[in-house]
C-alpha cells in the first residue's frame, strides 16, 4: 500500500529489519523514520542511514523526535499534517508505534513533563502522535500498530515478572507512581514496563471504537501486536542488570533454536520486524482490528477487555497529553 509510513524508535533491533522489508517488498512507500537522536555520532543511528543507503531510490527520511518531551511531539505532529496537506508527503498508510523504554536498574525516572518515563515514552507521546495525526491518513484509510508484549498479561513476562501488571483505581498511578519502598529497581521497573504494554492494548481498543464510530476515519484500523520475544533484541542490553545482559548474550542468542522449544513465541528481531510491516501494509489481514500474538489473531488479557477500564484510560491518557477535541480529526473524543 503505497503512502507514508511513520515508525518510532526506527534505529531500533526490531525497526531496521521491518524497515528492509518495508523498502524491499514496497517499494513505493514514503517512510519517516524518527530517532530520538538524528546524529551519526549515535552508531544506532549510523547503522539506520547505512540501511536506508541501501535503497537509494526510496523517498525516506530521518527525523528527530524525543518522545519524553510532549511538545517535541506535537510538533512534530503539527509539521507532518502540514507537509501532507500541501502535498510534500503523501497521506498516511501507517504509524508504527514501536519505541518503547525500560530501566530495570535505577530508581523511578520522570520526563520534563512531569511523567514516568516508562509510560510517556511507551505510551502516552504515541497517544499524541496518533491523535493528531488521524486527519491525515488517506480516504482509504490506514493502519496504526502498537507494540504490547506478553508481559502485559500476569504471569506472562517468561519469570522476569515479579508483579502482576494492573490499572490502578487511581488512574494518576500510572504516570506519577509513589516511590519504591522497599526499593526493588528490577521488580518494580520491569512492573512500569508492563503496565505500560497494558495501558497500550487497553487504549488500542479503545481507539478502534472511536475510528468506528467515525464516519470520515473508520477505515482507518487499529491493532496491538506482541511481538514475540526477541532473543537477539539491543533492549536486553540497554538499563538491564549485568545478569540480564551476560545471559542474552551468551546463552539466549546462541541457544536461540533450542529454547525455542521451551519458548514458542521467542525468535528474532527480522522475523518480527517482517510481521509488524506486513500488518502496517494491510498485507496481513486487512481491514481487521484488534490483539495479535505475532501473525495470528489473539486473545488479550481479561483487565484489556473491559471497556470501562478502557474508557477512563482513553479519556485520562487524551488528558494527560492535552489533545482536545481541536486537536484532533475525531468527531468527539467522547466514547
Amino acid at each position: 500500500m503505497a503512502g507514508t509510513y511513520i515508525i518510532t524508535g526506527a534505529n531500533g533491533s526490531l525497526a531496521i529489519p521491518a524497515i528492509q522489508h518495508l523498502l524491499t517488498k514496497y517499494p513505493n512507500s514514503t517512510l519517516i523514520a524518527t530517532v530520538r537522536n538524528a546524529n551519526d555520532t549515535d552508531l544506532n543511528t549510523l547503522s539506520l542511514r547505512n540501511t536506508l543507503n541501501a535503497f537509494p531510490q526510496a523517498k525516506t527520511s530521518v527525523r528527530q523526535l524525543d518522545l519524553a518531551l510532549l511538545s517535541s511531539v506535537h510538533d512534530f505532529a503539527k509539521s507532518i499534517a502540514a507537509e501532507i496537506s500541501s502535498g510534500k508527503l503523501p497521506p498516511l498508510s501507517a504509524i508504527i508505534c514501536n519505541a518503547y523504554y525500560w530501566n530495570l536498574i535505577k530508581p523511578i525516572e520522570t520526563t520534563a513533563d512531569g511523567y514516568e518515563k516508562s509510560f510517556q515514552v511507551s505510551h502516552l507521546a504515541h497517544v499524541a502522535l496518533v491523535l493528531r495525526l488521524l486527519g491525515s491518513f488517506g480516504p482509504t484509510g490506514g493502519r496504526i500498530v502498537l507494540f504490547s508484549s506478553d508481559a502485559h498479561k500476569p504471569g506472562g513476562a517468561n519469570g522476569l515478572a515479579k508483579y502482576p501488571p494492573s490499572i490502578p483505581d487511581d488512574l494518576e498511578q500510572l504516570v506519577k507512581p509513589a516511590t519504591d519502598v522497599p526499593v526493588d529497581n528490577l521488580g518494580k521497573g520491569f512492573l512500569r514496563y508492563a503496565n505500560s504494554k497494558l495501558a497500550i492494548t487497553i487504549w488500542m481498543y479503545a481507539l478502534n471504537r472511536a475510528l468506528v464510530k467515525d464516519p470520515s476515519l473508520s477505515k482507518i484500523t487499529a491493532v496491538a501486536i506482541n511481538p514475540g520475544n526477541l532473543s537477539d533484541s539491543r533492549a536486553l542490553r540497554i538499563n538491564t542488570p549485568k545478569t540480564l545482559f551476560y545471559l542474552s548474550k551468551f546463552v539466549i542468542g546462541p541457544l536461540r533454536p533450542l529454547l525455542r522449544f521451551m519458548d514458542p513465541i521467542m525468535r528474532t528481531s527480522a522475523e518480527a520486524g517482517a510481521d509488524v510491516m506486513d500488518l502496517a501494509t494491510n498485507e496481513a489481514f486487512p481491514g481487521e482490528r484488534g490483539f495479535f500474538t505475532m501473525l495470528k489473531k489473539d486473545e488479550s488479557s481479561v483487565e484489556s477487555l473491559d471497556e470501562g477500564t478502557q474508557q477512563k484510560l482513553w479519556a485520562k491518557s487524551a488528558e494527560w497529553v492535552g489533545v482536545g477535541g481541536a486537536d484532533t480529526k475525531l468527531e468527539t473524543l467522547e466514547l
